[in-house]
């Protein structure tokens, strides 16, 4: 009997559009032979499944389940992919631990951690990850251009702490930019990072590890025509992404083994994308860690997959199988 895996999209900030792309992307990777699949949309102000003839049934909060032609059913398992929160900051992941759901991502500790980019990349620090100098403000918190300017220097990247990367983000280069620039990433989160600018070639990996296997995937580099790689660039074809990424054999292979050691000091679960920067010198700076990385057709994670010669339907299914097995489904 096929298994009943919810694909779980939505959320409650402005990540929602992407999350919707990435739910439809999702839905055609996995094999339909031996899953049925349901889009779930999980929102504030409602949780409702997508029936197959269009109309929407309302989700048990209790259980997770569903009616569908008068028959209740239940899901074996959860892809979640809601960029922002409650799917990539340990919300939802704590919810499905409570009712016995096994997911694809990370789990509380770590989806917490990595949602956090100020606390995760000082983390990882600690362990010799090279990162850029930040600075971390609360909500309500204050400081002035004079002191970012002296501590950071400028241009500076201000971005919001505890939310994705496509909304709120700014790179600021003159002192005056800097007050507009933190009430705008402070509209999509309740901290913002203001991060030292560090040029260079723009790369990002992807991987996954199960019982069986380690894959780290190929690069990817990233030229956009924007100041950097924003929303537009990320989504209305304002960049160019180039997979396998232009650097040297050695550099590739230093950056994946960064990756899948990283994959490992967090413990992570399911498929991640680490983002790096390669400033003149050749060592690379860690930009991000996203666990819940987007998966429309035209996202990196998927170029990845085609261009390390992988079936995607195989990858998705060997997330799925591990955790499955782990509860004995």
């Amino acid at each position: 009997m096929k298994k009943n895996v919810a694909i779980v999209a939505g959320g409650d900030s402005s990540e929602i559009v992407v999350s919707l792309k990435s739910a439809q992307g999702i839905y055609s990777f996995i094999d339909k032979e031996k899953y049925s699949l349901y889009i779930a949309i999980v929102k504030r102000d409602g949780w409702h499944v997508r029936l197959p003839g269009g109309e929407e049934a309302p989700i048990d909060r209790n259980d997770f389940s569903f009616c569908e032609e008068g028959v209740v059913k239940r899901f074996d398992f959860a892809y979640i992919i809601i960029h922002g929160t409650p799917g990539e900051n340990g919300v939802l992941q704590g919810y499905f631990d409570l009712i016995g759901m096994p997911y694809s991502t990370c789990d509380v500790l770590t989806s917490a951690l990595t949602f956090n980019k100020f606390v995760c990349n000082n983390y990882l620090r600690s362990f010799n990850v090279r990162v850029a100098d930040s600075i971390c403000l609360p909500k309500g918190g204050g400081i002035t251009d004079e002191e970012i300017v002296s501590r950071l220097g400028l241009p500076v990247f201000v971005k919001p702490n505890d939310n994705g990367s496509s909304f709120g983000v700014a790179k600021v280069t003159a002192p005056e930019e800097l007050q507009p620039a933190i009430r705008k990433a402070f509209a999509e989160g309740t901290e913002v990072m203001i991060e030292r600018y560090i040029a260079g070639t723009e790369v990002t990996c992807g991987c996954y590890k199960t019982k069986g296997k380690v894959v780290v995937f190929p690069l990817t580099e990233v030229v956009t025509q924007r100041d950097f790689f924003d929303f537009d660039a990320k989504y209305n074809g304002q960049s160019e992404e180039i997979t396998p990424a232009r650097i040297s054999i050695e550099l590739t292979r230093k950056i994946q083994q960064k990756t899948s050691d990283i994959y490992g000091i967090l413990r992570a679960k399911g498929i991640i994308r680490v983002d790096y920067i390669v400033p003149e010198d050749g060592d690379p700076v860690l930009l991000e860690v996203n666990t819940t990385p987007g998966m429309t057709a035209a996202s990196f994670i998927p170029q990845q997959i085609r261009a390390a010669g992988l079936n995607i339907q195989d990858v998705m299914s060997d997330i799925i199988e591990e955790e499955l097995q782990k509860v004995g489904k």
